[in-house]
């Protein structure tokens, strides 16, 4: 099977993260601006690629005013800097349905090498015959490397905002078009 374009369903995809807050609990938020297409070959998946943006503006902890200074200058200076990307440029087969997904992550204009630890959910046709792909996504990144280093120290020790952010994605994904096999295979039927 040849590789085709995959967009994403945005109202079955979720790019939830979660930091500390005082050292023992956690923060968990989710962005609710996503778009983005993956180049995926069912039978190869390792040839793969793709790319997803996130609207910073558009996280959600539940608090306003929390999430008035996440995007503030503070943390994502979300005005200055509106997109966090992920352009992945490799896939490595860990086994059975788990991948390695390897790109560049870009938050604030700093761009790193980053990696996704992914489940694929497998492939299926909807109730409408469109085929569609599910994959869970986790990955851990210091905020601290992307410029989000906004901090108070607690007289206790310790940090009122945890470095490390745990990343966890749901992602659904439609194929644009028919493999063109596909298409010449019903025409000839």
């Amino acid at each position: 099977m040849a590789t085709t374009t995959w967009n994403l369903d945005t109202t079955h995809t979720d790019v939830i993260f979660a930091a500390k807050h005082m050292m023992v609990t956690s923060v968990r938020g989710k962005f609710a601006t996503v778009a983005g297409s993956l180049e995926l070959d069912p039978e190869n998946p390792t040839a793969s690629r793709g790319s997803f943006t996130v609207k910073a503006a558009s996280l959600n902890t539940g608090v306003e005013q929390r999430d008035g200074h996440l995007r503030s200058g503070d943390f994502f200076d979300a005005d200055t800097y509106p997109d966090i990307t992920f352009v992945a440029t490799g896939v490595t087969h860990k086994g059975g349905d788990d991948y390695q997904v390897s790109g560049n992550l870009t938050v604030k204009d700093v761009t790193k090498a980053f990696t996704f630890e992914v489940e694929s959910l497998g492939f299926f046709t909807s109730m409408a015959g469109a085929r569609r792909a599910g994959f869970h996504a986790t990955g851990k990144l210091n905020r601290e490397e992307f410029g989000l280093t906004w901090n108070v120290a607690l007289e206790t020790g310790g940090w009122l905002v945890g470095k490390d952010i745990k990343l966890e994605i749901d992602l659904a994904v439609e194929e644009a078009a028919p493999a063109a096999a596909e298409v010449v295979a019903a025409a000839a039927s």
